[in-house]
Parts: C-alpha cells; sequence; structure tokens
C-alpha cells in the first residue's frame, strides 16, 4: 500500500522501514488465537524500531496505522519525531459501526461463503480509485487465509478511545484524508487536528477516498514529503 511513497521518500533521503501489522501480509504470530490491542502493535512497532537500531522515527500510519501510532506515540513520545496520519481517527467504534464490522468480518471469515462478492464491495469503499487500483487489493484478499483475519478484526471493532489522550502527543502532526472518506470523516479528522497541540491544518486529497494513498499517491507524496521538508 505504502510502495510508492516509499520510493518517493527513500529518494528524498529518508529511510523507510514498512511493517506488515499482527494478522497482515507476512507477518505470522506463534499463536494465532490469541487476542491483541493496538497498545500490543503499537508494542511491536518499537520492536520493530529497536532491531532496526532506530531511536527517532516519523510514524506514517493509514486507517488502522494510525490507531497504532498514536498509541507509540503516547507510550515513547521522545521516540516520536512526527506523526503522518492518514485517514484515521481517535476515537472508538460506535454500536452501529460495531454490528457493520461483526456481520462484515463473519461473512469473511466463513468460507463456505463466496468471498469475491464482498471483497469487491468491501475494495469500493477501502480502497476507492477506479477498478484499475482495486483490483490487485481483490486478488490478494482472494488468496488470503480468510480466518487469520479474525483477531485483526477483533482489535479493529473493540479498539479503545484515545481522543482525550492526544493532547499529550506533541510533536509535529499531518492529519490527511481523501475527500470522500466515508470511514475517517471530515469530523473525526478535525478532532485529530483539534487535540493535537502541533497538528497542521488538516490536508484533504480531492477525488480521494478511504485509500488515497493508492488512487491518489502523487498527492498524498506531495502533501507528506512538503510536511517532512519542515522538520529540517
Amino acid at each position: 500500500m505504502f510502495g510508492v511513497l516509499e520510493t518517493h521518500l527513500s529518494r528524498q533521503g529518508w529511510r523507510v522501514l514498512s511493517v506488515d501489522a499482527r494478522g497482515h501480509g507476512e507477518t505470522t504470530v506463534s499463536d494465532p488465537d490469541a487476542p491483541f490491542t493496538y497498545d500490543d502493535l503499537a508494542a511491536d512497532l518499537s520492536a520493530v524500531m529497536d532491531d532496526a537500531g532506530v531511536d527517532s522515527v516519523v510514524l506514517v500510519g493509514m486507517s488502522q496505522g494510525g490507531y497504532s501510532a498514536l498509541r507509540v506515540a503516547l507510550a515513547e513520545p521522545a521516540r516520536v519525531r512526527a506523526l503522518v496520519l492518514m485517514d484515521t481517527e481517535s476515537e472508538a467504534s460506535n454500536a452501529e459501526q460495531r454490528a457493520g464490522y461483526e456481520e462484515l468480518f463473519a461473512a469473511w471469515c466463513d468460507e463456505s461463503i463466496p468471498l469475491e462478492p464482498i471483497a469487491r464491495q468491501l475494495a469500493g469503499g477501502l480502497i476507492g480509485g477506479s477498478e484499475q487500483d482495486r483490483e490487485p487489493w481483490i486478488t490478494k484478499w482472494l488468496k488470503s487465509d480468510r480466518p487469520a483475519i479474525r483477531r485483526a478484526a477483533d482489535c479493529l471493532i473493540h479498539r479503545t478511545d484515545v481522543t482525550a489522550e492526544l493532547p499529550r502527543i506533541t510533536c509535529p502532526a499531518l492529519v490527511l484524508r481523501g475527500e470522500f472518506d466515508e470511514t475517517s470523516t471530515e469530523r473525526k479528522c478535525a478532532v485529530l487536528v483539534e487535540g493535537l497541540p502541533n497538528a497542521r491544518p488538516q490536508v484533504t486529497i480531492e477525488g480521494a477516498g478511504h485509500g488515497a494513498c493508492v488512487t491518489h499517491s502523487d498527492a498524498v507524496n506531495a502533501a507528506v514529503g512538503d510536511f517532512l521538508s519542515t522538520l529540517g
């Protein structure tokens, strides 16, 4: 998902580490049935930084990655130089959202239910953009181990609200969202901007949805690059 941005930032001289969270990509765990939270994922990120010899980091998180990034900044403020928060929020899911997630993931993990119609519908909201933008993700999902996502789904559904803790995060922050993102709404992103003491004005990527970093990579690259150039 961050391949284009990674290349862009690397060319600007940044060292970029891309991490697959638990339950995603190539990351595996010893006990796939063990529950975890975004605090655990934040600890995972810190462990990756330890292993890579990173003392100071700019954390870039999209959607769930933003949930983890906020928690790293709360747990280890001296280590986080800045935050880039894309299409994300600080709040917990409400009852209606939790019910919707439960229905989605129950169907996703049930291998007796055809996955392709679910994946195609999800890609419209999660990725957005054109069919060409969405197709690689649909193909990836159709090849995935469907039940393996269950614990990651539980982590998402039952996440805690950290809005009241945002004033403790004093590093510079960029809050960015796709114009038509129905998940990370303008209001939710405004809560981040208002709560983070050193947040820049919210950046809206015109024409994009939730997956702005995939579908509108040029605009996202420019916004992130401009922000990082202010850090010195």
